[in-house]
């Protein structure tokens, strides 16, 4: 069986692990870049308390040994299930199985000042441009004298209240009490306003009431500024503009207000559900197809009772579905029933400072704050990290940032575009 999975996120490298050395089967896994990388800790990427390679893995160094797994570098062109082959930028592959484990990318509900000039919060590309960013406006700062302008400089605005606008809002919080001061002697006491903006009426959505009070409870004593049932409508000439008709003056607005799966050029338009997902049945087939499966955020499932609306776009669906369709996988080549995939939601949970952080658990229903559930985020993200490598390197780094409330990883370093070429593809 020639299954070909494309994107190595959490579900795609769960389902290709899962069928490592399975005999009677062979993985192609394709992705765009040629490492895994974890989500939910690019923010540490991009505030400077993790370095890339802390959160991130190549991909041919984790098959290594794996004879049934190969790694194909390229981005999928288009998908001709007539012909079970697949057309990438660079090649093209055969199948008898095809994945789609594409994840989500960010969406800007259409608002192009917003996506031109906003730091989105999706790869980690963005996370280190948007250290780069943050740093070389500090900088400028430090140096500029026009107090309006410096203002805007240091001033931060955060679009999206879930787990990833609430934990970079207190990591910069945090980070303007502990080390801007320090470092930065020349802004002496100018203002240096952190705003959380979310069109919602709580924080954190998805959380329980309690996790959603504690939080704003948290990040208001850190100094943050949360507006709520408010929605960011357009980003121009360093204005902000706010739907309850305010405006924020600043040169960082940081998108983390929505994702939006994608749509392939192949695929029947009917395949395709709510936020471009693509619909499948319970056993992960994408609807009007016959041999073309998704798993994770870029898939919607309506066939689970417990999420009639379909499962939330997290991590643990993600890894949970790969495993499940790597089973029903080996399930095929016997000739047995494949099973239906079944959610079993283990809870979530946000940080939001230094021993700050809330914790939901559904069974039994429990909620947690402050110091315990912030052991319980640490000990949760550092063993679900690809590779003890990783676990080690980022302990390390946390370890030195809880102690010595800093870290020195606060480099900007960039390509030279002058002497870059325009493509650093492979050729051959």
């Amino acid at each position: 069986m020639n299954t070909v999975i494309i994107g190595g996120g959490f579900a795609g490298i769960n389902l290709a692990k899962e069928l490592s050395n399975q005999k009677g089967v062979q993985v192609t896994l394709v992705d765009k870049n040629n490492y895994n990388f974890f989500p939910p800790l690019i923010y540490q990427v991009a505030t400077a308390f993790l370095e890339p390679s802390s959160i991130s893995y190549p991909f041919r160094k984790l098959f290594a040994g794996k004879k049934n797994i190969q790694f194909r570098l390229g981005e999928l062109v288009k998908v001709v299930p007539s012909e079970n082959k697949i057309i990438l930028h660079n090649g093209e592959l055969s199948y008898d199985h095809l994945v789609f484990a594409t994840g989500a990318e960010t969406s800007y509900f259409g608002m192009e000042n917003v996506k031109k000039n906003a730091i989105p919060m999706k790869t980690l590309n963005d996370a280190i441009e948007m250290r780069n960013t943050i740093l070389k406006n500090l900088e400028k700062a430090a140096i500029c004298k026009d107090i309006r302008k410096r203002r805007k400089l240091l001033t931060i605005v955060v679009a999206g209240g879930g787990p990833t606008g609430v934990e970079v809002s207190g990591m910069f919080a945090e980070m303007r009490k502990s080390i801007f001061q320090k470092e930065y002697p020349e802004l002496g006491t100018t203002a240096s306003n952190i705003y959380l903006v979310d069109g919602g009426p709580a924080l954190l959505a998805p959380m329980s009431k309690e996790s959603q009070k504690d939080t704003l409870e948290a990040l208001t004593s850190l100094g943050v500024m949360v507006q709520l049932n408010t929605q960011v409508v357009d980003y121009v000439d360093d204005t902000v503009f706010l739907s309850n008709g305010e405006t924020i003056q600043t040169k960082n607005l940081i998108w983390a207000a929505g994702v939006s799966a994608k749509i392939f050029d192949g695929i029947p338009t009917e395949s395709y559900g709510r936020g471009k997902r693509m619909a499948t049945d319970a056993f992960n087939k994408v609807n009007g197809t016959d041999n073309i499966y998704a798993i994770g955020d870029t898939c919607i499932q309506l066939t689970d009772t417990d999420f009639p609306n379909g499962h939330p776009q997290v991590a643990q669906v993600a890894i949970q579905q790969g495993l499940n369709l790597a089973e029903n996988f080996k399930l095929l080549i016997r000739n047995k029933p494949m099973v239906p995939f079944k959610y079993n939601d283990k809870g979530s949970m946000a940080i939001i400072g230094k021993n700050k952080a809330v914790v939901d658990l559904p069974k039994p229903k429990l909620h947690f704050k402050g110091f315990f559930a912030w052991a319980i985020w640490l000990f949760i993200h550092l063993v679900s990290l690809i590779t003890y490598r990783n676990r080690i390197k980022t302990f390390f780094n946390w370890m030195i940032a809880y102690f010595a409330k800093d870290q020195s990883l606060r480099m900007i370093i960039r390509p030279d575009k002058a002497k870059s070429k325009t493509s650093s593809e492979p050729t051959c």
